[in-house]
């Protein structure tokens, strides 16, 4: 196995707060702040270890770990229900018109409105893969295991699924968006202020943020031409979850106007082509249908087992599904490496194949829209 998922556990603590560090300012959900991050790592834990069918303070992280070094690659996560414990604060892209028909002037505005529209929705979010370990599938893997694990559990979210774009900052932590809101209301620097939202001290929003409409008219061009607008590094992402059926529908962050993308669950194509299945641990596969061989390149799935505090998770050509058995046939080394047990229960999803076809046991994602995420806001 090149990699499992795995929940992450408080031995992740060191690489957790490295990849704070390599994430940079904007990633909202890790900071680099040792007793938060074990904070973080411990609520995760209890999340998984808690049995409920209704969502709630939930936060599921994972981390992505080579089984043979030991070493963590990336890590991924999953809130259950935001904005119960602490406000999650958007601003809404509208339109005013003002109109005077007396004098014969009309003219239609765009306006930012603070707003808590998401409240109880739950939440993928701090997707990074670390830059040296940027190999194929990873990215793919630290996303759809999300959507697969939710698929598994579905009492555990909400109807509504949202993930919040990592928008517009530079290499030195500066945020065009920002810059303009600190000039004029907030005069807190851009690396401060993403600090301050990811360790929970969220106050100051209330305090000294713009409670009126903003008019986006009357700010300078820099700030204004990034609204909508994600981060370069977060474009293979957002396709990503465009092809998960994820849409933008004027919401926006309010530090880096980043925008928010939402589906509802059932809706989410991962969710909707995985396949729950029975397991036949065998000593090899060895594909007889030239179907499903392909030329001798098996196609690319990804699995999971169906456990919580103990899920494990793969991307791996090597297991072989029978539909008209409903039956995975997975190789020994891989079911042990998943934790799986002989005529136990899997889920897993078909990804594009070796050479990029699109393939019958569920409908993959295009080979197009494969690209690798590297990260996203939060």
């Amino acid at each position: 196995m090149s990699m499992i998922i795995r929940p992450v556990a408080l031995s992740d603590l060191a690489a957790l707060q490295q990849i704070a560090v390599e994430s940079g300012p904007g990633f909202t959900s890790l900071v680099d702040d040792r007793d938060f991050l074990i904070q973080k790592i411990r609520h995760s834990m209890d999340s998984f270890d808690r049995h409920t069918d209704t969502p709630g303070d939930e936060g599921y992280l994972f981390v992505l770990e080579d089984p043979e070094t030991g070493e963590i690659m990336g890590t991924t996560g999953i809130e259950a229900s935001v904005g119960i414990r602490r406000p999650l604060y958007h601003y809404h892209r509208s339109q005013v018109v003002h109109h005077s028909p007396e004098l014969n002037l009309l003219r239609r505005l765009e306006v930012l409105n603070m707003c808590n529209h998401y409240t109880g929705c739950s939440e993928i979010c701090t997707l990074f893969l670390r830059p040296r370990f940027r190999r194929a599938h990873a990215g793919k893997l630290l996303s759809r295991v999300r959507f697969l694990f939710m698929a598994q559990h579905p009492q555990r979210f909400a109807e509504t699924v949202i993930a919040e774009m990592r928008g517009i900052s530079d290499a030195g932590g500066q945020s065009p968006f920002w810059d303009w809101l600190r000039t004029h209301f907030v005069d807190l620097d851009f690396s401060t202020v993403t600090r301050m939202v990811g360790t929970g001290d969220n106050g100051f929003i209330a305090d000294l943020m713009p409670r009126h409409p903003l008019y986006t008219h009357l700010m300078d061009e820099d700030a204004r031409t990034v609204i909508g607008q994600v981060h370069p590094h977060t474009r293979p992402a957002l396709a990503m979850l465009e092809a998960e059926g994820f849409r933008h529908n004027g919401y926006v962050d309010l530090f880096d106007a980043g925008p928010t993308v939402e589906a509802r669950l059932a809706d989410i194509r991962s969710v909707s082509t995985s396949i729950g299945c029975r397991i036949q641990i065998v000593d090899d596969v060895r594909p007889t249908l030239e179907e499903w061989n392909r030329g001798g390149q098996g196609r690319l799935l990804a699995i999971t087992n169906t456990e919580t505090a103990d899920f494990r998770a793969t991307v791996t050509s090597a297991a072989r599904y029978l539909p008209a058995h409903n039956l995975l046939q997975v190789p020994s080394a891989l079911a042990k490496s998943l934790h799986l047990r002989n005529d136990g229960v899997v889920r897993f999803m078909e990804l594009a194949t070796q050479n990029g076809a699109l393939t019958t046991a569920t409908t993959a994602i295009p080979l197009r829209q494969q690209q690798e995420a590297i990260h996203a806001h939060r």
